[in-house]
């Protein structure tokens, strides 16, 4: 067996720039997320984060770079690679009008899973939310939080081994964050790679990797006490204060 430190990256980013127009929205981007790790893509509004989710999964094509999830590259062989990969974006992308059931029962058809298969994916997943009781509620009728939570869910039908997640806790009361942010990591445990953008500084553990971008580049990236020690800080907030400010000015972003 291939030991953790010599095993191919689950995600890939070499040397990825994009523009909008004139406009630069990420410069040279270069990192990678290792097998069963939770990254931490961290960075302020506009930093690129959601570009790069974009073109990781093929909303976007790549301009310039190249990106590859256990070792297909995406301008290649995208199906082979989107295949093993779950996404939860910013925007909620639920049907409010369907049931919890229904909404992940057709989420399941669209990655080829029969109906009676379906159904019991989605019963394993909501009753490993502990959302069962709410299986046939229309989604209209939950919490953000429970939404938040199912969206995970559905990106779990397929058993992917990569979970992106992007900003998946804006809007949300603190007990919900938690409560999201503890399920996502008990995955990690599981065998799957997160990559989880986020603004909110105190959703970064020490023994995460972080990955600071800023205004479209990559100021820094590791372990948090390797981010510490490049920005010679005391803790990863100032650090990423001292990074950012740093930086600045530097090229606009989107």
């Amino acid at each position: 067996m291939t030991s953790p430190t010599t095993e191919a990256p689950t995600l890939s980013i070499e040397d990825v720039s994009h523009r909008y127009a004139a406009r630069a929205a990420l410069i040279e981007v270069t990192f990678s997320v290792a097998p069963s790790t939770f990254t931490v893509l961290l960075g302020l509004n506009g930093a690129g984060k959601s570009t790069l989710f974009s073109l990781i999964t093929r909303l976007y094509a790549v301009q310039r770079g190249r990106i590859r999830i256990f070792g297909h590259d995406i301008a290649r062989a995208s199906s082979e690679a989107l295949r093993m990969v779950g996404v939860v974006f910013q925007p909620r992308t639920l049907d409010l009008d369907l049931t919890v059931a229904q909404n992940l029962i057709y989420h399941a058809a669209l990655h080829g899973i029969g109906k009676r298969e379906g159904r019991a994916r989605a019963d394993d997943v909501l009753r490993r939310i502990a959302l069962s009781e709410r299986a046939d509620d229309k989604v209209r009728n939950l919490s953000g939080g429970q939404m938040r939570q199912i969206e995970i869910a559905r990106a779990l039908l397929h058993k992917p081994r990569l979970l992106l997640l992007d900003e998946p806790t804006v809007g949300l009361d603190i007990k919900s964050r938690a409560h999201i942010l503890a399920h996502v990591r008990k995955m990690v445990e599981q065998g799957v790679s997160v990559l989880w953008a986020t603004h909110l500084i105190d959703e970064v553990a020490k023994d995460d990797h972080v990955v600071v971008l800023h205004q479209g580049r990559v100021l820094a990236h590791g372990a948090v006490a390797r981010i510490m020690a490049i920005a010679d800080a005391q803790d990863i907030r100032a650090a990423f204060i001292a990074l950012t400010q740093a930086d600045e000015p530097a090229h606009e972003a989107s």
